[in-house]
Protein backbone atom coordinates (compact mmCIF):
# COMPACT_ATOMS: atom_id res chain seq x y z
CA UNK A 1 0.00 0.00 0.00
CA UNK A 2 2.86 2.51 -0.04
CA UNK A 3 2.67 5.39 1.58
CA UNK A 4 -0.87 5.09 2.64
CA UNK A 5 -1.56 5.80 6.43
CA UNK A 6 -4.56 8.30 6.67
CA UNK A 7 -7.81 6.97 5.02
CA UNK A 8 -11.32 8.45 4.35
CA UNK A 9 -13.96 6.25 4.09
CA UNK A 10 -16.53 8.01 2.45
CA UNK A 11 -20.95 6.37 2.84
CA UNK A 12 -23.78 8.05 3.60
CA UNK A 13 -24.97 10.19 0.95
CA UNK A 14 -28.48 11.38 0.05
CA UNK A 15 -29.75 7.88 -2.19
CA UNK A 16 -32.08 5.24 -1.27
CA UNK A 17 -29.29 3.13 -0.46
CA UNK A 18 -28.28 5.44 2.13
CA UNK A 19 -28.94 2.72 5.09
CA UNK A 20 -26.96 0.09 3.30
CA UNK A 21 -24.18 2.17 2.93
CA UNK A 22 -23.94 3.52 6.10
CA UNK A 23 -23.55 -0.48 7.53
CA UNK A 24 -20.95 -0.79 4.23
CA UNK A 25 -19.11 2.18 5.63
CA UNK A 26 -18.84 1.24 9.14
CA UNK A 27 -17.60 -1.87 8.60
CA UNK A 28 -15.13 -0.98 6.11
CA UNK A 29 -13.32 1.87 8.40
CA UNK A 30 -13.73 -1.03 11.51
CA UNK A 31 -11.75 -2.98 9.42
CA UNK A 32 -9.38 -0.36 8.25
CA UNK A 33 -7.93 0.15 11.87
CA UNK A 34 -7.82 -3.14 12.25
CA UNK A 35 -5.09 -3.01 9.60
CA UNK A 36 -3.02 -0.93 11.29
CA UNK A 37 -4.34 2.17 9.54
CA UNK A 38 -5.72 5.74 10.93
CA UNK A 39 -9.54 5.79 9.37
CA UNK A 40 -11.83 8.18 9.34
CA UNK A 41 -15.89 8.36 8.26
CA UNK A 42 -17.28 10.98 5.98
CA UNK A 43 -20.82 11.00 4.94
CA UNK A 44 -21.07 12.92 1.99
CA UNK A 45 -24.05 14.04 2.82
CA UNK A 46 -21.84 16.65 5.02
CA UNK A 47 -18.95 17.44 2.43
CA UNK A 48 -18.94 20.64 0.80
CA UNK A 49 -15.85 20.93 -0.71
CA UNK A 50 -14.81 17.32 -2.00
CA UNK A 51 -10.56 18.90 -1.99
CA UNK A 52 -10.96 18.11 2.17
CA UNK A 53 -10.35 14.94 1.26
CA UNK A 54 -7.05 16.03 0.06
CA UNK A 55 -5.94 15.41 3.81
CA UNK A 56 -6.40 11.62 3.55
CA UNK A 57 -3.84 9.43 0.95
CA UNK A 58 -6.80 7.15 -0.07
CA UNK A 59 -10.05 7.57 0.01
CA UNK A 60 -12.01 4.06 0.42
CA UNK A 61 -15.66 5.07 -1.68
CA UNK A 62 -18.45 3.21 0.36
CA UNK A 63 -20.62 5.02 -1.01
CA UNK A 64 -24.09 3.69 -2.80
CA UNK A 65 -26.23 4.89 -5.18
CA UNK A 66 -25.81 7.47 -7.78
CA UNK A 67 -23.56 9.90 -5.68
CA UNK A 68 -20.89 6.61 -5.49
CA UNK A 69 -21.38 4.81 -8.64
CA UNK A 70 -22.44 7.38 -10.97
CA UNK A 71 -19.06 8.38 -11.94
CA UNK A 72 -19.26 12.33 -11.43
CA UNK A 73 -17.43 11.49 -7.35
CA UNK A 74 -14.98 9.09 -9.45
CA UNK A 75 -13.73 12.53 -11.79
CA UNK A 76 -13.91 14.80 -9.45
CA UNK A 77 -11.37 12.87 -6.95
CA UNK A 78 -9.36 12.07 -10.35
CA UNK A 79 -9.84 16.24 -11.11
CA UNK A 80 -8.25 16.98 -7.55
CA UNK A 81 -5.60 13.77 -7.89
CA UNK A 82 -7.46 12.02 -4.89
CA UNK A 83 -6.28 8.09 -4.97
CA UNK A 84 -9.34 5.96 -4.06
CA UNK A 85 -11.23 2.61 -4.59
CA UNK A 86 -12.82 1.01 -7.69
CA UNK A 87 -13.32 2.06 -11.11
CA UNK A 88 -12.61 5.09 -12.93
CA UNK A 89 -15.70 7.50 -13.78
CA UNK A 90 -16.24 6.10 -16.79
CA UNK A 91 -16.59 3.04 -16.40
CA UNK A 92 -18.96 3.74 -12.85
CA UNK A 93 -21.32 5.88 -15.77
CA UNK A 94 -21.96 2.89 -18.29
CA UNK A 95 -22.25 0.48 -15.17
CA UNK A 96 -24.50 3.24 -13.45
CA UNK A 97 -27.19 3.11 -16.53
CA UNK A 98 -28.36 0.00 -17.36
CA UNK A 99 -29.07 0.74 -21.38
CA UNK A 100 -25.44 2.20 -21.52
CA UNK A 101 -23.90 -1.75 -19.70
CA UNK A 102 -26.09 -3.45 -22.48
CA UNK A 103 -25.39 -1.95 -25.13
CA UNK A 104 -21.60 -2.18 -24.52
CA UNK A 105 -22.27 -6.09 -23.27
CA UNK A 106 -24.02 -6.84 -26.96
CA UNK A 107 -21.81 -4.84 -28.98
CA UNK A 108 -18.65 -7.25 -27.31
CA UNK A 109 -21.45 -10.51 -27.77
CA UNK A 110 -22.15 -10.85 -24.29
CA UNK A 111 -25.20 -12.19 -23.19
CA UNK A 112 -27.69 -10.23 -21.40
CA UNK A 113 -31.38 -10.27 -21.19
CA UNK A 114 -33.02 -8.99 -24.46
CA UNK A 115 -34.13 -4.92 -23.08
CA UNK A 116 -36.66 -1.85 -24.41
CA UNK A 117 -36.28 1.62 -23.44
CA UNK A 118 -38.82 3.43 -22.21
CA UNK A 119 -40.56 6.56 -20.39
CA UNK A 120 -42.87 5.07 -17.32
CA UNK A 121 -45.04 7.44 -17.39
CA UNK A 122 -49.15 7.62 -17.05
CA UNK A 123 -48.81 7.49 -21.53
CA UNK A 124 -47.24 4.03 -21.27
CA UNK A 125 -49.68 2.62 -18.30
CA UNK A 126 -52.82 4.13 -20.25
CA UNK A 127 -51.17 2.67 -23.65
CA UNK A 128 -50.33 -0.62 -22.04
CA UNK A 129 -47.74 -2.85 -22.93
CA UNK A 130 -48.67 -3.19 -27.02
CA UNK A 131 -47.89 0.03 -27.08
CA UNK A 132 -43.63 -0.89 -26.63
CA UNK A 133 -43.30 -2.88 -29.89
CA UNK A 134 -43.50 -6.07 -27.60
CA UNK A 135 -42.87 -8.60 -30.23
CA UNK A 136 -39.08 -8.59 -29.39
CA UNK A 137 -39.98 -10.25 -26.11
CA UNK A 138 -43.28 -12.75 -27.16
CA UNK A 139 -44.07 -15.23 -26.15
CA UNK A 140 -43.45 -14.40 -22.68
CA UNK A 141 -44.45 -14.90 -18.82
CA UNK A 142 -43.45 -11.88 -17.54
CA UNK A 143 -40.95 -9.15 -18.17
CA UNK A 144 -39.00 -6.99 -15.54
CA UNK A 145 -39.22 -3.09 -15.64
CA UNK A 146 -36.15 -1.57 -13.77
CA UNK A 147 -34.78 1.96 -14.07
CA UNK A 148 -32.54 2.58 -16.01
CA UNK A 149 -30.25 4.76 -13.43
CA UNK A 150 -30.49 2.84 -9.74
CA UNK A 151 -29.81 0.61 -7.44
CA UNK A 152 -30.78 -2.19 -4.75
CA UNK A 153 -33.69 -3.12 -6.47
CA UNK A 154 -35.08 -0.09 -5.91
CA UNK A 155 -38.34 0.47 -8.20
CA UNK A 156 -37.98 -2.92 -10.06
CA UNK A 157 -41.34 -4.47 -11.16
CA UNK A 158 -42.28 -7.71 -12.85
CA UNK A 159 -44.62 -7.59 -15.45
CA UNK A 160 -47.05 -9.87 -16.81
CA UNK A 161 -50.21 -8.00 -17.84
CA UNK A 162 -51.46 -4.32 -18.40
CA UNK A 163 -53.21 -4.61 -15.13
CA UNK A 164 -49.43 -5.24 -13.14
CA UNK A 165 -48.59 -2.35 -15.11
CA UNK A 166 -50.81 -0.18 -14.02
CA UNK A 167 -50.00 -1.45 -10.09
CA UNK A 168 -46.28 -0.81 -10.91
CA UNK A 169 -47.19 2.90 -11.23
CA UNK A 170 -48.88 3.38 -8.58
CA UNK A 171 -45.97 1.33 -6.17
CA UNK A 172 -43.48 3.19 -7.99
CA UNK A 173 -41.24 5.47 -5.69
CA UNK A 174 -40.11 7.41 -8.63
CA UNK A 175 -41.68 7.39 -11.56
CA UNK A 176 -41.62 9.73 -14.47
CA UNK A 177 -38.26 8.67 -15.72
CA UNK A 178 -36.12 6.59 -17.91
CA UNK A 179 -36.74 3.00 -17.12
CA UNK A 180 -36.17 -0.80 -19.18
CA UNK A 181 -38.42 -3.56 -19.97
CA UNK A 182 -35.97 -6.57 -19.71
CA UNK A 183 -36.34 -10.26 -20.88
CA UNK A 184 -37.35 -12.65 -17.84
CA UNK A 185 -34.84 -15.47 -17.80
CA UNK A 186 -36.20 -18.62 -15.47
CA UNK A 187 -33.31 -19.95 -13.99
CA UNK A 188 -30.77 -19.73 -11.57
CA UNK A 189 -29.14 -16.50 -10.05
CA UNK A 190 -25.69 -16.07 -9.42
CA UNK A 191 -23.48 -13.77 -8.55
CA UNK A 192 -19.30 -13.59 -8.55
CA UNK A 193 -17.21 -11.03 -7.20
CA UNK A 194 -14.02 -9.95 -8.36
CA UNK A 195 -11.01 -8.40 -6.72
CA UNK A 196 -7.76 -7.44 -8.95
CA UNK A 197 -9.29 -9.45 -12.18
CA UNK A 198 -9.51 -12.26 -10.04
CA UNK A 199 -12.93 -14.21 -9.20
CA UNK A 200 -13.80 -15.07 -6.10
CA UNK A 201 -15.95 -18.54 -5.45
CA UNK A 202 -19.08 -18.10 -7.28
CA UNK A 203 -22.65 -17.10 -5.19
CA UNK A 204 -25.95 -18.77 -6.09
CA UNK A 205 -29.01 -16.27 -4.76
CA UNK A 206 -31.82 -18.13 -3.39
CA UNK A 207 -35.09 -16.50 -2.36
CA UNK A 208 -38.53 -17.06 -1.13
CA UNK A 209 -39.76 -13.69 -2.99
CA UNK A 210 -41.10 -13.14 -6.67
CA UNK A 211 -37.97 -12.08 -7.25
CA UNK A 212 -34.55 -10.79 -5.41
CA UNK A 213 -36.05 -7.87 -4.53
CA UNK A 214 -35.33 -4.38 -1.73
CA UNK A 215 -36.72 -7.46 0.65
CA UNK A 216 -35.25 -10.44 -0.41
CA UNK A 217 -31.94 -8.54 -0.45
CA UNK A 218 -31.60 -6.70 2.76
CA UNK A 219 -34.68 -7.67 5.12
CA UNK A 220 -35.85 -11.30 4.89
CA UNK A 221 -34.47 -13.58 6.97
CA UNK A 222 -35.74 -16.22 3.99
CA UNK A 223 -32.82 -15.75 1.43
CA UNK A 224 -30.22 -17.96 1.24
CA UNK A 225 -26.16 -16.65 -0.38
CA UNK A 226 -25.15 -20.57 -1.06
CA UNK A 227 -21.32 -21.38 -2.70
CA UNK A 228 -22.56 -22.02 -6.38
CA UNK A 229 -22.88 -25.75 -6.99
CA UNK A 230 -21.86 -25.93 -10.55
CA UNK A 231 -19.69 -28.49 -12.64
CA UNK A 232 -16.48 -27.35 -13.57
CA UNK A 233 -17.59 -26.25 -16.89
CA UNK A 234 -20.50 -24.10 -15.62
CA UNK A 235 -17.31 -22.69 -13.47
CA UNK A 236 -15.04 -21.68 -15.94
CA UNK A 237 -17.70 -20.34 -18.18
CA UNK A 238 -19.28 -18.03 -15.06
CA UNK A 239 -16.23 -16.62 -14.26
CA UNK A 240 -14.95 -16.14 -17.96
CA UNK A 241 -18.71 -14.23 -18.60
CA UNK A 242 -17.68 -12.26 -15.54
CA UNK A 243 -14.25 -11.23 -16.40
CA UNK A 244 -15.31 -10.40 -19.77
CA UNK A 245 -17.98 -8.19 -18.57
CA UNK A 246 -15.66 -6.53 -16.16
CA UNK A 247 -13.66 -5.70 -18.56
CA UNK A 248 -15.71 -4.54 -21.25
CA UNK A 249 -17.53 -1.95 -19.25
CA UNK A 250 -13.56 -0.90 -18.36
CA UNK A 251 -14.10 -1.85 -14.56
CA UNK A 252 -11.42 -1.84 -12.12
CA UNK A 253 -9.77 -2.92 -9.37
CA UNK A 254 -13.07 -4.67 -7.41
CA UNK A 255 -16.79 -5.34 -8.29
CA UNK A 256 -19.58 -7.41 -8.55
CA UNK A 257 -21.19 -9.14 -11.42
CA UNK A 258 -24.87 -10.78 -11.26
CA UNK A 259 -26.16 -13.20 -13.32
CA UNK A 260 -28.80 -15.93 -14.27
CA UNK A 261 -28.37 -18.80 -16.15
CA UNK A 262 -31.52 -19.90 -18.14
CA UNK A 263 -32.86 -23.08 -16.88
CA UNK A 264 -33.30 -24.47 -20.78
CA UNK A 265 -30.05 -23.37 -22.08
CA UNK A 266 -27.67 -23.81 -19.17
CA UNK A 267 -26.42 -20.13 -20.60
CA UNK A 268 -25.27 -17.56 -18.41
CA UNK A 269 -26.66 -14.03 -18.99
CA UNK A 270 -24.93 -11.50 -17.52
CA UNK A 271 -27.72 -8.83 -15.97
CA UNK A 272 -25.72 -5.72 -14.30
CA UNK A 273 -22.23 -4.90 -13.12
CA UNK A 274 -21.47 -3.07 -9.71
CA UNK A 275 -18.65 -0.91 -9.46
CA UNK A 276 -19.26 -0.43 -5.25
CA UNK A 277 -20.97 -3.53 -4.32
CA UNK A 278 -22.49 -3.76 -0.42
CA UNK A 279 -19.64 -4.17 2.55
CA UNK A 280 -22.25 -5.01 5.24
CA UNK A 281 -21.40 -8.26 7.17
CA UNK A 282 -24.47 -10.47 4.93
CA UNK A 283 -23.31 -8.73 1.23
CA UNK A 284 -22.29 -11.18 -1.15
CA UNK A 285 -18.30 -9.89 -1.52
CA UNK A 286 -17.70 -10.95 2.59
CA UNK A 287 -19.29 -13.93 1.46
CA UNK A 288 -17.87 -15.22 -1.31
CA UNK A 289 -14.99 -14.02 0.17
CA UNK A 290 -15.44 -17.06 3.61
CA UNK A 291 -15.76 -19.97 1.20
CA UNK A 292 -11.70 -19.35 0.33
CA UNK A 293 -11.19 -18.61 4.35
CA UNK A 294 -10.29 -15.11 3.35
CA UNK A 295 -11.84 -12.92 6.62
CA UNK A 296 -13.84 -9.09 5.74
CA UNK A 297 -10.57 -7.40 6.99
CA UNK A 298 -8.78 -9.50 4.26
CA UNK A 299 -11.06 -8.37 1.89
CA UNK A 300 -10.60 -5.54 2.78
CA UNK A 301 -6.61 -4.99 2.25
CA UNK A 302 -6.94 -6.70 -1.31
CA UNK A 303 -9.60 -4.30 -2.70
CA UNK A 304 -7.16 -1.42 -1.03
CA UNK A 305 -3.92 -3.30 -2.71
CA UNK A 306 -5.68 -3.49 -6.25
CA UNK A 307 -6.77 0.23 -6.01
CA UNK A 308 -3.33 1.25 -5.20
Amino acid sequence: MGSINKIGVLYGGSSSEREISLQSGLGVHKAIIELGFDSKLIDYSNIEDLGTLKNFDFVFIALHGFEGEGGKLQQNLDDLNILYSGSKSKACKNTWNKKFTKEILDRNKIKTPVSLDIIFNKQIVSNGLQVSSFDRFRPFDYIFLKPQEDGSSVDIFKISDDKSLKEAFQKCVYPNRKFIFEEFINGREFTVTIIDNECLPPIEIIYKNDFYDYDAKYLSDDTILKQANLNSNELEEIKMASIRAFNALNCSAWGRVDLIQCSKTREFYVIEINTVPGMTSHSCVPKSASFIDLSYVEVVEKIIDAST
